[in-house]
């Protein structure tokens, strides 16, 4: 895969790295010649002197060429305003761009950009280890809808057909069992131990967790 990333701070002369380390081909475009002393002494890859803003720049970073591309400078603006050239006018459909505005990583979900909002996650994270017992996520979309959480399987589901965790606003995606960690099957029984992974719309959180609770005696006159 033949990708152009735009921005050489630490994220992407990071993604750079890990690309090349893939087998990929890497172009790297940075308005500062200092950036580039990011990657490592040995880059096999390409490195361009210029603007994601400017098609003159992008042509010659050959994003005509490119199967993918992403926009990781510390300015949101530009991050979107790339992305959008690379996607509208060069066709380009692996794109994403790194926000730091989470507000503004939803409206441009909305308009097709994938995004990656930074803040958010951190913001999550921090907050998780500042309250362990807090069931925070360990996944969201960039709007923040849609959730995957972790949860112990409760007591009152060992034993259960777990397919009753499927609901209109939430489904079982994996279970870790034993160290291993499977994807969810149909007629899948819960076992002790079981950590579950289910995906939800946040607005549906406290009904899985009423779910959740159910105990055994009250499935069982379900």
């Amino acid at each position: 895969m033949n990708v152009l990333i735009v921005g050489c701070g630490r994220v992407g002369s990071g993604l750079a790295a890990d690309l090349i380390a893939s087998g990929h081909e890497v172009t790297v475009v940075d308005r500062s010649p200092v950036a580039f002393r990011g990657l490592p002494p040995d880059f096999p890859g390409t490195i361009v002197h210029g603007s994601g803003l400017d098609r003159d720049d992008l042509v010659a970073a050959g994003i005509e060429d490119a199967d993918a591309f992403a926009a990781v400078t510390s300015g949101d603006n530009t991050n979107i305003v790339s992305a959008r050239i690379a996607r509208e006018s060069y066709g380009i459909a692996n794109v994403v761009a790194r926000i730091f505005d989470p507000r503004r990583a939803a409206i441009y979900e909305r308009l097709g950009i994938p995004t990656v909002a930074s803040v958010a996650w951190a913001t999550a994270k921090i907050a998780q280890r500042l309250d362990p017992q807090a069931q925070m996520p360990e996944w969201q979309d960039a709007t923040g809808e849609v959730v995957l959480i972790e949860r112990a399987l409760p007591d009152g589901w060992a034993g259960r057909n777990l397919d009753g965790l499927h609901t209109a606003g939430s489904t079982l995606t994996a279970v870790r069992r034993g160290g291993a960690t499977l994807l969810a099957e149909a007629s899948m029984v819960g076992q002790p131990g079981d950590v579950l992974y289910l995906t939800a719309y946040r607005r549906q959180l406290a009904t899985l967790d009423e779910l959740l609770a159910i105990t055994h005696e009250t499935k069982g006159h379900g």
